[in-house]
This record gives structure tokens, sequence and C-alpha cells, in this order.
């Protein structure tokens, strides 16, 4: 059974996006050899044409993708990724109730796209760290009358997150950081909590989106806009938590 179209969210002579569903890679990566299905390749076979990678979401996270359909858009927009020019939103579901609002300045060490991030090679001296910062703010909070923890309740909250860098696995990395991290995280989170909420949501995925971008047009520099809804397990969390929006 072939997989559905991707929702595509913009798209003119130089460059497309696309709202990435969780779990999909964006490329093929040393992490996965086994993996057949990318992003790219998808998004290739659905419009029929070659497709430039000009910036990269974790596979867990969804959202905002953006792809250009020829050499000199790449230039021009892997350029601007690299100067971290676009604006960047993301929400995502959180284990407690974060502060109000914070930037996060924590530097961190690059990640090898082969290692895991919790057990660096033996023998292998890890970099040095570099700057990192995330602003963030809390939307929303909730809790479930569950005992996961030593406490009899669980706290979760809605948290945007903006990424004034770009180190691999950042938003995830600086929540941890915090001590509140992103539900559904295999890697940084907690085993018991992403169970519980994938049982209320009816997904196992991890709940990080980024539901709002803005660049500059590769050709022409006017401000391109771009917005996705989070997905459908923020959607029936917000439901059940009473969740207005998504900010």
């Amino acid at each position: 059974m072939s997989a559905p179209p991707l929702d595509i969210l913009y798209r003119d002579d130089v460059m497309v996006a696309i709202d990435k569903p969780s779990g999909l890679l964006v490329h093929r990566s040393a992490l996965d050899r086994h993996e057949t299905e990318f992003a790219l390749q998808r998004l290739r076979d659905q419009i029929g044409q070659h497709v430039w990678p000009v910036h990269r979401l974790d596979r867990g996270t969804s959202g905002v993708l953006v792809f250009a359909l020829d050499a000199t858009a790449a230039h021009a927009l892997a350029d601007q990724f690299a100067r971290h020019a676009p604006l960047k939103r993301y929400v995502a579901v959180v284990r407690g109730h974060p502060p109000p609002e914070g930037v996060i300045d924590h530097p961190l060490r690059r990640l090898d796209d082969a290692m895991d991030p919790r057990a660096p090679r033996e023998g292998v001296v890890p970099p040095a760290a570099q700057p990192a910062v995330t602003r963030y703010r809390t939307l929303a909070t909730a809790v479930e009358a569950v005992a996961v923890d030593r406490y009899p309740t669980s706290r979760y909250a809605l948290v945007e997150a903006e990424p004034l860098t770009g180190r691999m696995h950042q938003i995830r990395r600086h929540l941890k950081h915090i001590a509140h991290p992103v539900i559904g995280d295999a890697t940084y989170g907690k085993g018991a909590h992403n169970r519980l909420i994938a049982g209320l949501c009816g997904e196992s995925r991890l709940l990080l989106a980024c539901i709002h971008m803005q660049l500059a047009h590769p050709a022409t520099g006017q401000p391109v806009d771009l917005r996705c809804p989070p997905g459908s397990a923020f959607e029936r969390l917000a439901v059940r938590w009473g969740w207005a929006s998504f900010g």
C-alpha cells in the first residue's frame, strides 16, 4: 500500500515546502541505513522533479520542511539556514510545568549522525560544545490524575520554542536540560510518561512540531510565511485538556 501524498504548504518555480509527518526521515542517514523511505524521495516522486534539501528536521519531529527546486535556490536557502536567519517556531508537549517563559543558553557538543547521543563511542574524544540558545514560553498546562513518578498526579505543558541557533536535537536537548523533556522522546525523555501520553492521544510519536517558519524567498528576497498544524496527537490532547490554541 503506497504512502499518502505529502501535504504541500507552498510551491513555486524555485522552492517547495511540505508538512513532514512524524517518523519520516528527511534523507538517507548513517544512523538509519535500513530505512527505504525518505521525505526527499517521496516529494521528488510526488511532484516529478529533483529537489534539494536545505535544512533538516529530526525523524520524529513533524512540520514545515523546505526544499529547493534548483541549485541556485538551494545555495541561497542553505545560506539562510547556515546563518540561522529563518524564524522557526515549534510547539512541544513536555513533562512538568515550566516557567512562563525563558531563554535556555546552554552550549551543546556536536552529535555524530551515526552515534547514539546517550553513549559516545569508547575512545572517541567528544568535540567541544558549541553555543546554543533557545527561547521558549509556556502556552498551556495540564494535570493527569495518574501517578507515574513519586507524585500522585502527572503534570504536562504545551510549550512554544524558538531555536536561535541550529544544533542537532537542540530543542529536545535544551528542554531536557531544564528538566522538561519532550513527551515521546525515547532518547532524552522517560518511557513511563511517553507510554501514558501515547495511550491518551492514540499515537506513539515525538510531540514536537515546527508549525511556523518565515524566510526570505531565494529569488525575490520577499518574506515567505509557512504554517501548518501540529498534528492529530496534539489536537486530541488539546481537546482532552481544554487547550484553546497552539500559539
